[in-house]
């Protein structure tokens, strides 16, 4: 069964994003973009909500032929353009390649995806997809970048969740930008 990791920027009020989406706040570094580059190798697939997969859409799938493209770019734009995508919405967005829209009935083509042969699937951001997702308990491994930013209001990381989901700390990590990884098992 493949494992499903979801990769999530938070501030430390739990939000996502600024309130009109904004994520000019993200702090990186090039350890941290190493470290999310070693997650890449072991996934073959990943899954975004559309709002999430339009943007990263209109960057990634040239983002690393760019005259002063970062190892980061190049590596990250060239993994977007290989694996699968798959892309959770309710109506027929216009999807570039390797991209399969989903989401009529998402937690079971989730499952089936899931059962699928390959390596991992990655899931960034998409907020309201992931509540589904970890509600249904089909998120296995949280990689949850906490930003040194107190947005005061936003888009949160869990909105409306239902269930208590309890969750082991496997690992953290503290990067130079001041952002700390928390990486969860269920």
């Amino acid at each position: 069964m493949r494992k499903l990791t979801l990769l999530m920027h938070v501030s430390l009020d739990g939000y996502v994003a600024t309130e009109k989406g904004g994520m000019d706040w993200i702090s990186f570094d090039d350890e941290l973009f190493s470290d999310v580059g070693s997650i890449t190798k072991d996934a073959d697939a990943a899954l975004y909500g559309r709002v999430t997969y339009d943007m990263m859409e209109a960057y990634w799938p040239n983002a690393g032929k760019a005259p002063n493209a970062t190892a980061h770019a190049k590596d990250h734009s060239e993994w977007y353009n290989r694996v699968t995508k798959y892309v959770v919405s309710r109506s027929q967005p216009k999807t570039g390649d390797r991209a399969e829209v989903i989401g009529k009935n998402l937690t079971e083509e989730v499952r089936e995806i899931k059962s699928l042969p390959g390596k991992n699937i990655m899931m960034i951001g998409s907020p309201s997809v992931a509540r589904d997702l970890i509600e249904a308990g089909l998120v296995d491994e949280f990689w949850l970048s906490m930003n040194p930013v107190i947005l005061g209001k936003g888009i949160s990381m869990y909105p409306e969740m239902n269930n208590l989901v309890k969750m082991k700390l496997a690992k953290s990590k503290t990067y130079q930008c001041g952002v700390i990884v928390l990486t969860y098992t269920i």
